[in-house]
C-alpha cells in the first residue's frame, strides 16, 4: 500500500511538473513570417517521393525464380536420372541379350511404352472382375468407354501425355474459379497483383484460366506447340528436347524427357510472370502517380458552395463520357500464354521449316517463324498503344526465355544431369 501511494506521489509530480512547464513557460509561436519561409515541397516532388519509397518491389520476385527455376531443374534432372537407372535395371533384368554398352534411348523409350500398355491391360482385367456384379446389358458399354479413353493414352506420346495432364489442371482450377464463394480465394492465390507483394502467384497464375475460351485456346496452343503441331511437317517442344539431349551427349541415356519439359515449362511460366511484374512495377506504376499527381486530375479552386457543386458536376460529366483506357491501371494476370509462347519460340528456332495454320477460321499454311515473328510484333504494337486485353509483356517474357532456353537450355540439363 504505501509503494502504491508513493506512485501516485510520483506520477502527481511528474503531472504538476508537466502542468507547470507548459502553462507558466509556454512555447513560442510561429510567427507568420516565418511559417511563410518554411520549405513546402509542390504536389510533384511529393506524389515523386510517394512513387519513390512504396513502388512494387521486384527483388523477392527475381529471387523467387531464380530459386524456382534451379530447384525444379534439380529435381527434373535427379528424378530423370532415376527413373532411367529403374528402367535400365528393368531391361536388363528381364532380358539377357541386352548389355549396357548396347542400350540406347530407342530401346529404353520403347520398353517403357510396353510397361504402360502392359499397367493398362492389367487395370482394364481389375476393372472387369470388379465390375462382375454390374447387369449384363451395361458392362458392354463400360468395357467399350474404357477402351474409348485409355487407347488413345497409350496410342500418345510420352510429350503428348504429358500435355494432356497439365490441361487437365488447368481444367481443375479453372472448375474452381465457377464458384463464388471460392472467388475471393482464388483471387488472391491464382491471380499475380504487381501491388500484392506476394511471389507464389508467379507460378500459381500459370495454371489458371479464369474464361472457357482463354483455357481452351491455351490447351490447344499447348497441345500443338507442346507435342506436335497442327503442320504440314515439323515437331514440337518434347521432340527438340529429346533430340538435343541425344546431340549433346549422346553417352547419356534418358528413359523420359516429360521432367525436362516440365523444367521448362514451369521456369518459362515464371519467367514470364517475372517480365510482367517487372514492367508493371517499373513502369506502369510510375505513370500510374504521374497521371493522380497531374495537374488535370486535381480538383479545381473554389470560393462558393455554388461552384464547388458546378465544378464537381461539371467533373462527373466529364469522367462519364471519357475513354476507359485514358485510366492507367495494373491489372492482375493469369493463365499459361507465357509458357506457350516459349513453347512457340522453341519450335520456331528449331524447326524453321515448319508449317502452322489455324482449326478456326481456316487459313492457308504459313511458316512457323513468320507466325511468330507477326504475334510477337502484335505484342509489341499492343505495348505502344495500352492494349489492356492481354498480358504483352508476359508475352515478350515467355518468347525471350524461349529463345534462351533453345541456346543454353538443352546444355545446361545436360550438365545438371551429369552433376547429380
Amino acid at each position: 500500500m504505501l509503494r502504491l501511494h508513493t506512485k501516485i506521489f510520483r506520477a502527481n509530480g511528474l503531472l504538476r511538473s508537466h502542468f507547470t512547464r507548459n502553462f507558466l513557460y509556454p512555447r513560442p509561436l510561429i510567427s507568420l513570417r516565418s511559417y511563410s519561409l518554411l520549405k513546402i515541397r509542390p504536389l510533384e516532388q511529393t506524389a515523386e517521393t510517394f512513387a519513390n519509397s512504396v513502388r512494387p518491389s521486384i527483388r523477392n520476385q527475381v529471387l523467387f525464380f531464380l530459386f524456382g527455376s534451379s530447384s525444379i531443374l534439380l529435381y527434373s534432372a535427379w528424378a530423370t536420372n532415376i527413373e532411367t537407372a529403374i528402367v535400365l535395371e528393368k531391361l536388363k533384368t528381364q532380358s539377357s541379350v541386352w548389355q549396357v554398352q548396347s542400350i540406347a534411348n530407342v530401346d529404353l523409350r520403347r520398353f517403357q511404352q510396353m510397361e504402360l500398355v502392359k499397367n493398362l491391360r492389367s487395370t482394364y482385367k481389375y476393372l472387369n472382375t470388379q465390375a462382375a456384379e454390374i447387369p449384363q446389358l451395361i458392362r458392354p458399354y463400360l468395357n467399350a468407354a474404357y477402351v474409348a479413353l485409355l487407347q488413345p493414352y497409350a496410342d500418345a506420346s510420352e510429350g503428348r501425355r504429358l500435355c494432356w495432364k497439365i490441361c487437365l489442371l488447368n481444367t481443375g482450377v479453372w472448375l474452381m474459379w465457377q464458384f463464388q464463394r471460392l472467388q475471393p480465394m482464388m483471387n488472391r492465390a491464382f491471380v499475380h497483383q504487381p501491388l500484392s507483394g506476394l511471389t507464389y502467384t508467379m507460378l500459381s497464375s500459370i495454371f489458371s484460366h479464369s474464361s472457357l475460351l482463354y483455357l481452351a485456346f491455351n490447351c490447344l496452343a499447348l497441345e500443338g506447340f507442346g507435342f506436335t503441331l497442327i503442320v504440314l511437317k515439323g515437331s514440337a517442344a518434347t521432340t527438340y528436347l529429346r533430340q538435343a539431349q541425344d546431340k549433346n551427349a549422346p553417352g547419356q541415356l534418358e528413359s523420359t524427357s516429360s521432367y525436362h519439359f516440365l523444367s521448362f515449362y514451369i521456369s518459362a511460366g515464371v519467367f514470364a510472370s517475372l517480365a510482367s511484374h517487372i514492367a508493371n512495377a517499373r513502369i506502369r506504376y510510375p505513370k500510374l502517380i504521374a497521371q493522380l499527381s497531374s495537374p488535370a486530375s486535381r480538383p479545381p479552386a473554389t470560393e462558393t458552395w455554388a461552384s464547388a457543386v458546378a465544378a464537381v458536376s461539371s467533373a462527373t460529366a466529364k469522367s462519364a463520357t471519357a475513354a476507359p483506357a485514358a485510366a492507367v491501371t495494373i491489372p492482375g494476370s493469369l493463365g499459361a500464354s507465357g509458357a506457350v509462347y516459349a513453347c512457340v519460340t522453341l519450335v520456331a528456332l528449331a524447326y524453321p521449316e515448319s508449317q502452322v495454320s489455324l482449326i478456326f477460321p481456316p487459313v492457308t499454311p504459313i511458316g512457323i517463324q513468320t507466325a511468330a515473328m507477326g504475334i510477337l510484333t502484335l505484342d509489341m504494337i499492343g505495348i505502344y498503344r495500352g492494349w489492356r486485353i492481354m498480358d504483352h509483356w508476359a508475352h515478350l517474357g515467355g518468347a525471350a526465355f524461349g529463345a534462351l532456353y533453345y541456346y543454353y537450355g538443352p546444355y545446361i540439363w545436360s550438365q545438371t544431369r551429369a552433376a547429380l
